[in-house]
């Protein structure tokens, strides 16, 4: 079992990176979205065309959030839905050109806020940092799964 002050620790710098990262702004990454619709229009652009139902899932998200979150993206211009040619009662979520626009205005404000942080650092720090954070983010999920499948 980890030390208290250890995993006092990293609840600290876990909460540091969340402001510093500016998750508690109202709207995040330089665009006018709250961090859900970041994260949807990022996962979307980099995964491809995918569900409601796959969205939530790889988010997190209850159904009713992710029906809000894509009705007032697709409201902005941001994405499409489009018909699923192997199942005719689901519609498949891709970005609009307005989409790809913001993915590649998120994708640079998010290289130059780490390429910045980087920058501070040794070459071994740097690698370490991705690989600490790697690892950790690996160990949450795994945590979380664990968590859902224990009887209650």
């Amino acid at each position: 079992m980890a030390e208290l002050s250890l995993i006092d620790d990293i609840r600290a710098a876990s909460r540091l990176m969340v402001r510093e990262l500016g998750f508690m702004d109202a709207t995040v990454a330089a665009s006018d979205y709250p961090p859900s619709a970041v994260h949807t229009i990022l996962e979307i652009g980099i995964r491809g065309p995918m569900t409601s139902g796959e969205l939530g899932d790889f988010l997190l998200l209850e159904k009713s959030s992710v029906s809000r979150l894509v009705r007032k993206l697709v409201d902005c211009g941001e994405l499409k839905e489009t018909a699923d040619e192997t199942d005719a009662r689901s519609k498949l979520l891709s970005l609009t050109a307005k989409g790809r626009r913001t993915l590649e205005a998120l994708h640079a404000f998010g290289r130059q806020q780490v390429r910045g942080a980087l920058a501070t650092l040794t070459e071994a720090e740097q690698r370490k940092v991705r690989e600490g954070m790697m690892l950790y983010a690996r160990a949450l999920r795994a945590s979380r799964v664990e968590e859902m499948s224990e009887p209650r």
